[in-house]
């Protein structure tokens, strides 16, 4: 096992320097405190004494972790980085934004080096190798999203109930072909939570309601997801309403609406699932909003309580990994936003 020593050797420094970057006690310049840190990742150095330190220490940090592709936004990572930096500061911490592609080196130096109490992980995956790292590190965190067998506090949107909640409402108007676009094809390979309970969700309505409702996967690319669209909306027996999880690229969408030579309601129903609250330009569309600031509030608090799980002598959840169902969370029933209801079939 790699000791403080062998961390110094590797990078060049004196064991008391890799205290300093540790602790952050003392001012390292940038270069030393890269080198240090390169070398407790190749070293696969666990600095336990310090770990236990640090946490008594309380750095009154969260590490919010939204793993991101350079070049792509997404309005959804903006609001809840606000809205859970505003939740923490209500408990005494501030936010370290980390978007490491996997985010799994990210957690390691963040757990590593006492930058952080505690981690929110966004954009959860079915088995996301994130929480392996958490588990391994005993690092306390709380999940924004939920992976069912992860022992780890979560707080998340039933996305289930909620794009059934749509079918159903759907299916309640007259509609009888309904075409539903799901997450981007990407995000299901990835198997993200939201996108496989989405798909779930219409499956399940589509048993309860007896409708025809297609499932199309969105695209992150504008141009095939308007090809995929236009086809769709142009086929013979065509649908008369159109259920949308994916949003991101909710103005292209619209666009290729209008280019099949569709007006919304007349000829096509749209309802939204998981908008952003108070998004401007689709108030007049039905909707089920995603509820960021009470996810973002009951992150925040889970996170909290989980470090003071561990700060209490009691094993947090994130050391536990063979019992989920123990563990605390806040699950959202979906609801339909108040404004425009659902406009029958043409």
């Amino acid at each position: 096992m790699a000791t403080i020593k062998d961390v110094a050797e590797r990078a060049g420094v004196a064991p008391s320097t890799v205290s300093y970057v540790l602790s952050g006690s003392r001012k390292i310049s940038e270069d030393t405190r890269r080198a240090v840190r390169e070398a407790i990742d190749a070293l696969g150095y666990h600095p336990r004494a310090s770990a236990r330190t640090l946490r008594s220490a309380r750095t009154r940090v969260l590490a919010l972790a939204v793993p991101r592709t350079p070049g792509e936004y997404r309005a959804i990572d903006g609001r809840f980085a606000i809205d859970v930096t505003d939740a923490a500061r209500g408990h005494g911490y501030d936010v370290l934004l980390m978007t490491d592609g996997d985010g799994v080196g990210g957690l390691r130096r963040v757990a590593r080096s006492g930058l952080a109490d505690a981690a929110v992980l966004m954009a959860v995956e079915e088995r996301d190798p994130r929480i392996g790292v958490l588990h391994e590190l005993g690092f306390p965190a709380a999940l924004l999203g939920h992976d069912d067998h992860a022992a780890l506090p979560w707080t998340d949107l039933d996305w289930e109930a909620a794009v059934a909640l749509a079918v159903r409402e759907t299916a309640a108007a007259g509609h009888r072909r309904i075409l539903f676009l799901s997450s981007a094809e990407h995000e299901i390979a990835a198997r993200r939570g939201y996108a496989l309970r989405g798909l779930d969700g219409a499956r399940r309505a589509t048993a309860e309601t007896g409708t025809e409702v297609r499932v199309l996967p969105s695209h992150r690319g504008p141009e095939a997801l308007g090809r995929r669209l236009h086809e769709a909306l142009t086929a013979r027996a065509a649908p008369t309403a159109l259920v949308v999880q994916h949003l991101i690229l909710l103005p292209h969408l619209l666009d290729a609406v209008a280019a099949a030579g569709l007006r919304v309601p007349d000829d096509l129903a749209v309802v939204l699932v998981g908008s952003l609250p108070d998004e401007l330009g689709i108030r007049h569309l039905p909707r089920i909003d995603l509820p960021v600031a009470e996810m973002s509030t009951a992150v925040a608090r889970l996170a909290v309580e989980a470090i003071a799980a561990g700060c209490d002598g009691r094993e947090p959840a994130s050391q536990a990994p063979s019992a989920p169902s123990a563990t605390p969370h806040h699950l959202i029933r979906p609801r339909m936003a108040a404004g425009p209801g659902i406009a029958p079939p043409p």
